[in-house]
């Protein structure tokens, strides 16, 4: 079964897609695969650090597409290298580029692209969808979603 740790209340979501909302500590170890998509804010920088790597399972794999900081990547490395968990997928890195001397481009566990994921035509066609309708839907006076501040 898919689960999710969040923040807010997102009960409509979870139930219209089926998936169940539990805390972090359980979601780290429960998980099979726990992927990242939080924005960088004071309360999630280092969200996933020393800590939440001892709690996942030897069988884990992270994937991170959202921003680098969130995971912090001196335990990631220890982790991987200690074989607490399975692997990485990362897209996104606490220092971008990533340079040659950082042991994640020489781990054989770790797959990592250099933050294209949200480079797909895909992608940019649903962003370009999702401005439209927020356009249109300030120009009614109507709630805007994601409002930035």
């Amino acid at each position: 079964p898919l689960a999710y740790f969040d923040v807010l209340d997102r009960s409509n979501f979870a139930d219209e897609l089926h998936i169940k909302r539990v805390d972090l500590d359980h979601l780290l170890r429960e998980s099979d695969i726990i992927t990242v998509h939080v924005p960088l804010t004071p309360e999630t920088r280092n969200l996933i650090s020393h800590r939440e790597f001892k709690l996942m399972k030897k069988e884990t794999y992270l994937v991170n597409t959202a921003r680098g900081k969130i995971v912090n990547q001196k335990a990631l490395i220890e982790s991987l290298r200690e074989g607490r968990i399975a692997g990485a997928a990362l897209d996104v890195f606490e220092e971008e580029p990533i340079e040659p001397p950082n042991p994640l481009l020489h781990m054989d566990n770790v797959i990592l692209t250099p933050h294209i994921a949200a480079s797909s035509l895909e992608a940019m066609k649903r962003m370009a969808v999702q401005v439209s309708e927020g356009v249109v839907k300030m120009l009614r006076g109507e709630t805007v979603e994601n409002v930035i501040v």
